[in-house]
Formats: C-alpha cells, sequence, structure tokens
C-alpha cells in the first residue's frame, strides 16, 4: 500500500524524505512553489540526490507534485492567465528535470463566462505547455464545484482531455472529499461511481487519490476536508476505497487537517484498515 501526506520542502527535500519515513508514510505530495504565492527557491541538486537516495533504498512510491492555488488557467484576465501558464510551465520543467512522475493542479474557475469557455483556456494553455517530450505526468484534480470550479463532473474532465493534443501525458488526481462534495456517491454506491468514471474518462488515467474525509454534506459543492473518520464519508466507506480491487495499488496522499504527529496516526490506521 502506497500512503502519504502533504509535506513542506520549505527545508529541503532530503529533510522531506526524512520526514514521510518518520510517520511510516511511503509516498508524499508536496508544492512545487510557495502554495499561495509565486515565489519559487532555486534547486539544490545535491538536496535532490540525498532525497533519491532515501526514496530508493526504501521502496517509496511514486510522488505528487501539486501546483500553487494561485494559478487560474481559466481565466479571462490576460495577466492572470499569463501569470499561471507562466508558473504551470517553469514547474513542469522543473519537475521533469526531478524526474517526478505525477504534477497535480485545479483546473481552474471560469468566474461567470462560462464552462465552455473555461474549457477552452484551460486546453489552450496546456497546448502550449505540454511538447510530449516529457515524463511528468500532468493530472487533472477533481473539484467540488465551488462557485464557478471546472473539473466537479467527469464530463468537464472529459472535456479538458479530449482537447490536449498530448493527453498522452494527461491523468486525473481524484479527490475524495470532492468527488463526495461534487455529488459522487463513493459511500454507497463506489462502484457505480468507479464504473462512470471508466465509461466517461477511462480508469487508466486515474493515477493519484487524494483520501480525505468530508466536513460538509453529500452533495453540498463545499470544499472542506475533514481528518479521516471524523466526517461524512466515514470510516467504513475509506476502508472500502483503500482496499478496492481497483484502487488499491494507485498512491494515496492525505490532505487532512494535521500535523504530522496526526499525519503518522492516521497513516497507522489506514495500514491496519487493509485486508
Amino acid at each position: 500500500m502506497y500512503i502519504g501526506c502533504h509535506l513542506s520542502i520549505a527545508k529541503g527535500y532530503e529533510n522531506v524524505a526524512r520526514s514521510a519515513l518518520d510517520i511510516g508514510a511511503n509516498v508524499f505530495q508536496f508544492f512545487s512553489r510557495n502554495p499561495r504565492g509565486s515565489s519559487s527557491k532555486a534547486l539544490d541538486m545535491k538536496d535532490v540526490e540525498n532525497m533519491n537516495r532515501i526514496l530508493e533504498t526504501n521502496d517509496f512510491g511514486p510522488l505528487l507534485a501539486h501546483a500553487p492555488y494561485i494559478i487560474n488557467l481559466a481565466s479571462y484576465k490576460p495577466n492572470i492567465y499569463g501569470m499561471a501558464k507562466g508558473i504551470l510551465k517553469e514547474d513542469y520543467e522543473k519537475l521533469n528535470k526531478l524526474s517526478i512522475p505525477y504534477f497535480t493542479f485545479h483546473p481552474g474557475n471560469h468566474v461567470g463566462k462560462g464552462t465552455e469557455y473555461g474549457i477552452e483556456r484551460i486546453t489552450g494553455a496546456l497546448n502550449e505547455i505540454i511538447t510530449g517530450k516529457e515524463t511528468t505526468m500532468l493530472l487533472l484534480e477533481t473539484m467540488a464545484g465551488q462557485g464557478t470550479e471546472l473539473g466537479k463532473t467527469f464530463q468537464e474532465m472529459k472535456g479538458i482531455i479530449d482537447r490536449v493534443e498530448h493527453n498522452e501525458l494527461i491523468g486525473i488526481c481524484l479527490d475524495t472529499c470532492h468527488v463526495h462534495a461534487a455529488g459522487y456517491d463513493i459511500v454507497d454506491d463506489l462502484d457505480g461511481v468507479l464504473e462512470e468514471f471508466d465509461q466517461i474518462i477511462g480508469l487508466d488515467r486515474l493515477k493519484a487519490i487524494h483520501l480525505n474525509d468530508n466536513m460538509m454534506d453529500f452533495g453540498s459543492k463545499k470544499d472542506r476536508h475533514a481528518k479521516i473518520g471524523e466526517g461524512t464519508i466515514g470510516l467504513e466507506a475509506i476502508k472500502n476505497i483503500i482496499n478496492h480491487p481497483i484502487l488499491k495499488d494507485i498512491p494515496f496522499y492525505l490532505e487532512t487537517p494535521n500535523e504530522l504527529e496526526g499525519y503518522k496516526k492516521e497513516i497507522e490506521l489506514l495500514k491496519g484498515l487493509r485486508y
């Protein structure tokens, strides 16, 4: 079982790998830069090499980078759109250099311009950024549907994927809190949700899972993560998710409201629920 959480790389890549080991994780997610700003630190390749040595020695699964929250590839404003493209392109190039397998991002907000407009903006940006020579996959994250968020339905995801020229480099990161809030019943009809995903997008594109409970009601369209077993998804449904034949070998990344000790307890809990 590949299970880990979101960790900060503020103190370097080697330190984050050691932190992951300390809490019993064998994968982790990190922000590609300041999550709520545009600042980015220069790479220290020796630090990266030290991290890779730890990962290889301890049989880690695929790392997942997360784009900063500030980017909006669906924006109609030239300055915001241009900044979003610039950040994603720069970070995508860096992550390819580091051989990070997956890079996830929130598709964007159309801000009243409509779904079709937003999808065209997103795919226009991705077609500028992806050359087809990369090894890192870009993962669209499933969203809860707050406001004018895109990515709340599998159909919207397919609409983006189908318009990307090199879509062999596009996958999906499924967020359990988000899909539950968006109205996909992963509690009482997980098989049905996965069948629908397969029919519309294809399960071969599902590469990562953000494993979170949901603080809000089913179908609320509100994005509020809860600790495992403390939300409206509940422990029994999460147990079914991590043991489902289709999902059990996909890496799970916790984004629950925790510090390191809390993540450690959740990782121990989830390992104990595996069968």
